[in-house]
């Protein structure tokens, strides 16, 4: 069987759609209306990377070689799926969740770290924490981290991270090249749909995890069952994704349903009604400190 399971034909089905759609619009109705094209490419751009979280877990295919083929053209641009794919890896084989030095996807500062940056920079941190900031700021911010933490790795001779940006830049240009050459929309337009889609992205990640002891109090359970739920491929659900990584997106709400009390004990009560809650209790207030509250892991 190429398909992991009889199910999987729901994520195929879905990956070939966000193609067409990405497509369609971009050649279609960017034809028509650029403007109506560019709002409409944002959410397929950030389904996109849901999707990529997909098969980074082993889906839909059961061979992993052909779920990165199917997904690593990089619609989005600014990010390479083999590093997501390897991050995001570490992130879930990694018992320090939220740890600044151990977990690479981690938003918190280390305390030393944290506590020698200048004034405007610390600004510039605080206002990451507001959602509002997060969703403006944070593209940016993780770009910036990514090449920086990717750019000392290729110095130091680091093969696999060389050949995965040599990969993607092939990649990207062939994207750019059809962007630039046949649709009506234009680079500079795409780029902003580009990081305008990450922004979007950033709602799910901003308060996915939070420094706690408990190790599986560290994962949220957002009950959101509107369009960003959707977007998100059910990854609201972060604390049953991480107990379970393996399960399939449209199988995590019927698996949260089941043993709701077992997960919500589990991450001690972690949760959040919807996303409208979020919005409105964190849209220009932080969260939560920049610095690390816990005990880090210094770096061997």
């Amino acid at each position: 069987m190429i398909l992991r399971d009889k199910t999987e034909w729901r994520t195929l089905a879905l990956i070939a759609a966000c193609y067409g759609l990405w497509i369609f619009l971009l050649f279609g109705v960017a034809q028509i209306t650029p403007l109506l094209a560019g709002l409409l490419i944002i959410p397929v751009l950030t389904l996109h990377s849901s999707l990529q979280h997909e098969c980074i877990h082993g889906h839909p295919f059961a061979r992993r070689w052909l779920n990165d083929a199917i997904i690593a053209l990089p619609i989005g641009l600014l990010i390479p799926y083999l590093r997501f794919k390897d991050v995001h890896l570490q992130h879930h084989q990694n018992a320090s969740i939220c740890d600044p030095y151990d977990d690479p996807e981690s938003w918190y500062l280390a305390q030393d770290f944290w506590a020698g940056l200048p004034k405007p920079v610390k600004l510039l941190f605080q206002v990451n924490n507001t959602l509002v900031g997060r969703m403006i700021l944070g593209p940016a911010i993780s770009l910036v981290r990514l090449a920086i933490s990717d750019g000392r790795a290729i110095r130091a001779g680091d093969r696999r991270v060389q050949m995965t940006w040599v990969l993607h830049s092939v990649l990207a240009a062939s994207v750019i090249f059809v962007v630039v050459r046949w649709s009506p929309m234009g680079l500079p337009a795409y780029l902003a749909c580009c990081y305008t889609g990450l922004s979007i992205l950033m709602i799910r990640t901003y308060l996915e995890h939070q420094a706690e002891e408990s190790v599986g109090g560290r994962s949220v359970i957002i009950e959101d069952k509107g369009p960003l739920s959707l977007l998100f491929l059910n990854n609201n659900l972060h604390a049953v994704h991480h107990a379970y990584p393996a399960v399939a997106w449209h199988q995590l709400p019927s698996l949260y349903q089941r043993h709701r009390e077992r997960f919500v004990a589990m991450n001690k009560g972690y949760g959040f009604s919807s996303y409208g809650e979020i919005l409105r209790r964190f849209a220009f207030h932080r969260k939560e400190p920049v610095a690390y509250p816990l005990v880090a892991k210094k770096p061997r």
